[in-house]
C-alpha cells in the first residue's frame, strides 16, 4: 500500500508520519482487505490544524475523511475515527446487502468542463448561447449498481455521483436530494 502524507504550509515529522502509517494500515487491515493507496494532508487554520484523508480502495471506492482540533495528533486521531465508521458501515452494506465484487470496478473515460458564471445584467441579452469554458479536465466514470453508486457517494461525501449502471448500460445520476433523501435518475 503506498502513502502519501503531507502537510500545507506546515512540516510533517517522521513520527507523525509513523504514526499516520501504523494507525491506519490498523484500520484499513480491519475492514478493506486490498487498499490500494492513502492520501493524507495536514493543514493549519487559525489556531486549528486540519487533517484530510483519501483512501483508494481495490474495489473502485473512495473512503474519504475530515477533521479539525486543536493539536495535530488529535486532529488525526479523529479523522481516523470517522474513516473507521465509514469503512464498517461500507463493509456491513457489503456483507449484508450486496453481491461480493469478484472484479474491481471498471472506469470510464470522460471529460469534465468548469463554466464560467454569467455576470450578465438580467434585462441584458448575451452575445452568444455558447458557454465559456474556465477548465477542462479528464474524469472516470465507475460501473457500478444503483446500491454501490449511493455508497460511493455517501462515502465520498458529494451531493451528486455520475455512474454507468451495470444493469443497463446506461449512464445514471444518484444526488442527495434537500429532504435527505437520495435521488436517483435513469434517463
Amino acid at each position: 500500500m503506498r502513502y502519501q502524507i503531507s502537510g500545507k504550509q506546515i512540516d510533517i515529522g517522521n513520527a507523525l508520519q509513523t504514526h499516520v502509517q501504523d494507525t491506519l494500515s490498523g484500520v484499513l487491515e480491519k475492514y478493506a482487505g486490498r487498499p490500494t493507496d492513502a492520501n493524507v494532508v495536514f493543514s493549519k487554520s487559525g489556531h486549528e490544524f486540519i487533517c484530510e484523508a483519501t483512501v483508494h480502495l481495490s474495489t473502485g471506492l473512495t473512503a474519504q475523511a475530515k477533521a479539525h482540533s486543536a493539536e495535530i495528533y488529535a486532529s488525526f486521531d479523529s479523522c481516523v475515527e470517522k474513516m473507521d465508521k465509514q469503512l464498517r458501515r461500507y463493509k456491513r452494506r457489503l456483507k449484508d446487502h450486496h453481491k461480493q465484487r469478484a472484479q474491481p470496478v471498471e472506469q470510464f473515460g470522460a471529460s469534465s468542463y468548469i463554466l464560467a458564471s454569467s455576470e450578465i445584467a438580467d434585462d441584458a441579452e448575451p452575445d452568444t448561447l455558447q458557454p465559456i469554458i474556465v477548465a477542462e479536465m479528464e474524469t472516470n466514470i465507475p460501473s457500478l449498481s444503483v446500491g454501490e453508486a449511493v455508497m460511493q457517494m455517501e462515502l465520498a461525501g458529494a451531493p451528486v455521483l455520475v455512474f454507468r449502471n451495470e444493469g443497463k448500460d446506461g449512464v445514471n445520476v444518484v444526488y442527495r436530494r434537500d429532504d435527505g433523501n437520495i435521488g436517483w435518475i435513469d434517463p
